[in-house]
């Protein structure tokens, strides 16, 4: 089996829950299934949702392992104009930060995908910003 690469939907492989502190979204990304946790460790990078999310954010991303709930937390910096009260963004609680993060792609071997039983992606779309 050949070691070219493809493309998964994060969407196909987690779910996501999102929510607000201040200025800073809180999201969440929990693997559907215990196996695709690793994956999710290894690609989904604080870097990686920070270049994911581009100019939608103005500071950092920091990230936080659950391994006992198969799960990733992201705190997005910067990511609500000054938080509820004082923003004006449509989404000044974050809630659709979820909903956005599925749309990251991640970039796996095709015998990687073969193994896991993921589904694979033959368009790409870009980036949030």
């Amino acid at each position: 089996m050949s070691n070219a690469t493809v493309q998964v939907r994060l969407l196909d492989i987690a779910h996501t829950r999102s929510g607000d502190k201040g200025d800073t979204a809180n999201c969440g990304v929990i693997a559907l299934r215990p196996e695709w946790y690793p994956l999710l460790v290894r690609e989904l990078t604080a870097e990686r949702v920070r270049a994911h999310f581009g100019t939608l954010i103005s500071g950092g991303v920091q990230r936080f392992e659950l391994p006992n709930l198969d799960a990733l937390n992201f705190l997005l910096h910067g990511a609500l104009d000054g938080g509820g009260t004082l923003s004006m963004k449509t989404d000044a609680q974050g809630k659709v930060v979820s909903t956005a993060m599925l749309r990251l792609m991640l970039t796996v071997t095709r015998e990687e995908a073969a193994t896991l039983g993921l589904s694979v992606q033959h368009d790409m779309p870009g980036t949030m910003s």
